[in-house]
């Protein structure tokens, strides 16, 4: 058993931890205060292969492996939870359904275009107001196919990158019957008559990712749109966010770490009772606890990035991951705001920023509660 990075793992992650420092994580307050997204860093993440991490080379991405994707998102996230959250979305959400289940064409097509950091990036429509995770009874989007086209009608909730996206990839209703196989996915590009996008969610954190409603009125597009199998859109679905879990998983550390380091270093500066509070046994419990729980929580998204490049089941230790290193985070950011007392309740402290941030990570994607389900399901599976 080999618990460490490989050579080109540990050269990959050097690259993006130096670009993060120099081009992400100084600009994580603006990027919050302002609401505006970070094009400036993103458009040099193309050359980079950031923006095409699950993209094969042959259609403009970098094609690396499953660790060194979380790697990736992980550094994203220790910079700039806002940063983070759009391009683990990019990547993990809105190219993923293409690489692993779209047509020739469509990968010639889209996949350079969001990967070279020239186009815009790429988003994933699922959740539909009122119906939240019940993906398979909730969906409430149609597509009917008429003539040579789809013609879409429905609405959209909490669409990542929605209005900075070439295209959203949309599961619609293909199969008035219902049932598992009635769901498809179809590639939207945003410039098409009829779709409307709302404008961005104001949100308790992750300002510079924005976020968006999304409305279908009579939206034509051509039939070679679908994504994958007709009817199969569920389970299309349901494999994309598995690897979109890992993601979450792996920006959630990043936020924990961030939140951690600058923990540490106010216990070295914050004098009380005539000492660094470091050296205060209830503030070292803290931070051991802290390093303790994102150790935990990296092999455990590292395990299920292992086994996803292995070509292994890991739907349950991705739902693990996700679970454990989202509410991890929120554990480590909550205590490191307690550390700086009450400066870390002050935005001038970096803490508070990334607290906000920690926050959404145990509702999307699947919330905690959900993940819990997924893991008790495969257990009573393979009993």
């Amino acid at each position: 058993m080999d618990f460490g990075l490989n050579e080109e793992q540990r050269m990959w992650q050097k690259v993006v931890h130096d670009f993060v420092t120099s081009e992400v994580k100084p600009k994580a307050h603006e990027v919050d205060e302002n609401g505006a997204f970070n094009w400036e860093a993103v458009r040099k993440m193309g050359p980079l292969g950031m923006l095409g991490l699950s993209i094969p080379e042959e259609y403009g991405g970098s094609g690396v492996d499953a660790i060194s994707a979380a790697i990736a998102i992980e550094e994203l996230g220790w910079g700039c939870g806002s940063t983070a959250l759009a391009i683990a979305a990019h990547n993990g959400l809105g190219t993923a359904p293409i690489t692993l289940y779209g047509s020739q064409d469509m990968k010639k097509r889209w996949l350079p275009l969001v990967a070279s950091g020239r186009g815009k990036l790429g988003a994933l429509a699922l959740t539909e107001p009122g119906a939240g995770s019940d993906l398979q009874g909730g969906v409430r989007t149609k597509a009917e196919k008429i003539g040579n086209e789809w013609v879409v009608n429905g609405s959209k909730m909490w669409c990542t990158n929605a209005s900075i996206a070439e295209y959203i990839i949309t599961l619609v209703r293909t199969n008035p019957a219902g049932g598992s196989r009635s769901l498809s996915m179809l590639l939207v590009p945003t410039n098409t008559p009829g779709l409307m996008i709302a404008p961005a969610e104001k949100k308790m954190g992750l300002k510079g990712s924005p976020t968006h409603a999304v409305t279908y009125e009579d939206v034509h597009i051509p039939l070679d749109n679908l994504i994958g199998e007709y009817n199969h859109g569920l389970h299309q679905t349901l494999a994309t966010l598995d690897g979109g879990r890992v993601s979450i998983g792996a920006l959630s550390i990043g936020l924990a770490q961030a939140a951690y380091e600058a923990a540490i270093a106010y216990t070295k500066e914050r004098f009380a009772f005539g000492k660094p509070i470091a050296e205060h046994q209830a503030i070292q419990f803290m931070l051991a606890d802290a390093a303790l729980e994102i150790e935990a929580a990296r092999f455990m998204v590292y395990r299920a990035a292992w086994l996803k490049q292995d070509g292994k089941p890991y739907s349950k230790e991705a739902a693990m991951a996700k679970l454990f290193a989202t509410e991890m985070a929120e554990r480590v950011c909550r205590n490191a705001i307690q550390i700086h007392g009450g400066y870390g309740y002050s935005r001038d402290y970096p803490v508070e920023r990334i607290y906000r941030d920690a926050r959404l990570m145990t509702i999307g994607e699947g919330t905690s509660e959900m993940q819990r389900i997924v893991i008790a399901r495969q257990l009573l599976l393979n009993q």
